[in-house]
C-alpha cells in the first residue's frame, strides 16, 4: 500500500525492510528509502508468496526466505532463543484461511521463516478468523483443527482492534471487500500477535513428525461431536480405555470438548504405542499437502 505503517514503525525508531507486492506503490516507497540513511530497505515481493514450490528462479513478487533473510542480515537462531526478527503486515481477505494454514505449517515444520527461529508475527486478520483462533473447547461451531493447533503454536495476543470503516474497502466494481458471515463477529480487523511457543517441541512433538500430528487434529475434527474413544477405534487401537485412562481423558469425550493440551498429549502417547502408525494419515497428508 502507500507506506502508511511502514511510515508508523520508521517513526517509532525501528529499522524496517518493506515488502511491496505491487509497483504502483514501488516509487514512492523507494524515494522514502533513499530520503533516510540506512532505516528503510525497500524490496519488490508479497509476503504471502514466500517460498513458493516451483522449481527454478523465484520471480518477484515471490520471495525466497534465504535471500530476505541475507538481505536483511538476520542469521538463523536456536528454536528456544529470543524472537530473531518482528513481521507486522495485514493479511489479504482472499483465502486468508489458507494463509494463515500455510504459516501454521511452517511453524511446525520450521520451514521457511522458521528455519530462523521463533519470527513474531504482528498481523492484522479478520475479526472472525481471529475468534476462531481464540474459541474454547466446547464451542461446537467455532472450535476446530485450526484453533487447536494455533493455541498449541503460538502465543496468540490481541493488540487492537480497528473497525472496517477506517480501511478502503472497496472493489473495482464498487462493491464491499469484506467477508460476510452469519454466525460469528467480523466488524474489525484485529492486530494479533503471535509469538511461536518456545516449549512446543518439548516431548515427542518434533518437525520431522509435525505433519502427522497436524493431520491427526484434523482428521479428529472431521466430525467434531463424535466420541474420542470411536475416534481411537477408527485408528485400529484396542487399548483405548487404558490409553484414556492412562491420559485422565473421560472415556465419552468429544473430540471438540478436548483442549489443545490434549491433543498434544494424545499425540506423544500415541507415538509409544505398538498399535499406532503415521501411515495412518498418509493419504489425507499427501493430498493436503497437494492443496495447500
Amino acid at each position: 500500500g502507500p507506506g502508511i505503517l511502514t511510515r508508523t514503525l520508521l517513526d517509532a525508531g525501528f529499522r524496517v525492510v518493506a515488502l511491496e507486492s505491487n509497483t504502483d506503490f514501488l516509487t514512492d516507497l523507494q524515494s522514502l528509502e533513499n530520503s533516510l540513511d540506512g532505516q528503510l530497505k525497500v524490496i519488490h515481493g508479497d509476503f504471502f508468496r514466500l517460498d513458493p514450490l516451483t522449481k527454478g528462479a523465484v520471480k518477484p513478487p515471490a520471495v525466497s526466505s534465504d535471500k530476505l533473510f541475507e538481505t536483511m542480515g538476520v542469521a538463523a537462531v536456536p528454536w528456544r532463543a529470543d524472537v530473531p526478527l518482528k513481521i507486522f503486515g495485514i493479511v489479504p481477505q482472499r483465502l486468508e484461511r489458507n494463509r494463515l494454514w500455510r504459516l501454521l505449517f511452517a511453524t511446525y515444520e520450521c520451514s521457511s521463516i522458521y528455519r530462523y527461529g521463533r519470527v513474531e508475527l504482528n498481523l492484522f486478520i479478520s475479526e472472525k478468523e481471529y475468534t476462531v483462533l481464540t474459541a474454547k473447547p466446547g464451542e461446537s461451531r467455532i472450535y476446530q483443527a485450526l484453533t487447536v493447533l494455533a493455541q498449541l503454536g503460538y502465543e496468540i495476543e490481541l493488540l487492537h482492534k480497528e473497525p472496517w470503516s477506517s480501511f478502503a474497502t472497496n472493489l473495482k466494481n464498487g462493491g464491499l471487500a469484506i467477508p460476510k458471515t452469519v454466525r460469528l463477529p467480523n466488524d474489525h480487523l484485529c492486530l494479533v500477535r503471535l509469538t511461536p511457543q518456545q516449549n512446543l517441541f518439548t516431548g515427542g512433538l518434533k518437525p520431522s513428525n509435525a505433519s502427522t500430528f497436524i493431520f491427526m487434529v484434523k482428521q479428529s475434527f472431521a466430525k467434531p461431536k463424535s466420541r474420542l474413544t470411536d475416534r481411537l477405534n477408527s485408528w485400529s487401537l484396542d487399548n483405548s480405555d487404558a490409553l484414556l485412562k492412562a491420559l485422565e481423558i473421560p472415556k465419552n469425550a468429544a473430540m471438540y470438548n478436548l483442549y489443545p493440551e490434549d491433543y498434544k498429549r494424545l499425540f506423544e502417547a500415541l507415538q509409544n504405542s505398538d498399535m499406532f502408525a503415521d501411515t495412518l494419515f498418509h493419504d489425507e497428508l499427501v493430498a493436503s499437502t497437494r492443496i495447500m
